[in-house]
């Protein structure tokens, strides 16, 4: 199946949740998730793990490469990118969306470099994510107190003609517990004021019936990594644990794999309610 796009996903009668992939085995599990539902989903890729793999293009072309063997719609996101050099590969790579990470500028250069990366994104068909910065709290947009003023987002997605906006509503990122209080009214105030999808990041610390809510107030791209993580690495360790002699890499990776597929399809039957 072609590559899914995120601009063709979202918007539609379900939300899209999209998970974050670091290795090969995030990637198959996810699809494998995705097949068993039948839910179109996200593989997302940020530039934390491109640091971490030492450049785009190893972690990006197995995504790639799982993405297109998959019978269901799954797209392939950059997430969090902070470089429009980045931004650039991965459009140069194939990736069907990006997001552009300007919030830690001040809000005019914000602005101003977000269109830009917009301008030319859209020239190659691709969708953009973005994100206010300062307006969205000053100790950080995802910042548990931090809050999204509904008009500031409306405005700032009319300067940067974005596809999609991340709002800060009360989640945070990597949170190992589920506990966040979310915003459900502010949610629908940003819903009614922004001409866009609206995008929850941080979303591995809410707990079930609050992303199901969250869904119901009006967001539409759901962003998980950490509770992935947490089921990968228990489920390696059970295995060690189990077999402290075990050297073959493959039955553990192979468990978290397994672990990390079965939590993605609970998620997506969470989501589709």
């Amino acid at each position: 199946m072609p590559l899914g796009k995120l601009r063709e996903m979202i918007g539609g009668p379900a939300p899209v949740p999209a998970f974050n992939v670091i290795q090969v085995e995030h990637a198959e599990a996810i699809a494998a998730a995705a097949e068993q539902t039948g839910a179109p989903v996200v593989l997302q890729i940020s530039q934390n793990a491109v640091r971490y793999h030492g450049s785009l293009r190893p972690i990006a072309a197995a995504a790639l490469s799982v993405a297109a063997a998959a019978t269901t719609p799954i797209a392939v996101h950059l997430d969090h990118a902070t470089s429009e050099d980045l931004v650039r590969e991965a459009v140069e790579l194939g990736f069907g969306s990006v997001m552009f990470d300007a919030s830690a500028l001040p809000h005019d250069e914000n602005v101003a470099r977000t269109a830009e990366v917009v301008r030319w994104c859209h020239e190659a068909g691709v969708g953009v994510e973005a994100e206010l910065g300062e307006i969205g709290g000053k100790d950080g947009v995802h910042a548990p107190g931090a809050r999204t003023d509904p008009d500031d987002a409306a405005a700032y997605v009319e300067a940067t003609a974005v596809d999609f906006l991340a709002v800060a509503v009360g989640s945070s990122h990597a949170m190992l517990s589920r506990d966040a209080q979310l915003d459900f009214e502010l949610i629908a105030l940003l819903h009614k004021a922004v001409p866009v999808p609206l995008v929850l990041h941080g979303s591995s610390g809410v707990a079930d019936e609050n992303l199901a809510a969250a869904v119901r107030a009006g967001v539409w791209k759901i962003n998980i990594a950490t509770q992935l993580n947490k089921h990968f690495t228990a489920s390696v360790r059970t295995a060690l644990d189990d077999d402290p002699a075990l050297v073959d890499p493959r039955r553990y990776l192979g468990a978290g794999r397994e672990a990390v597929s079965a939590e993605v399809a609970r998620l997506i039957r969470v989501l589709k309610g």
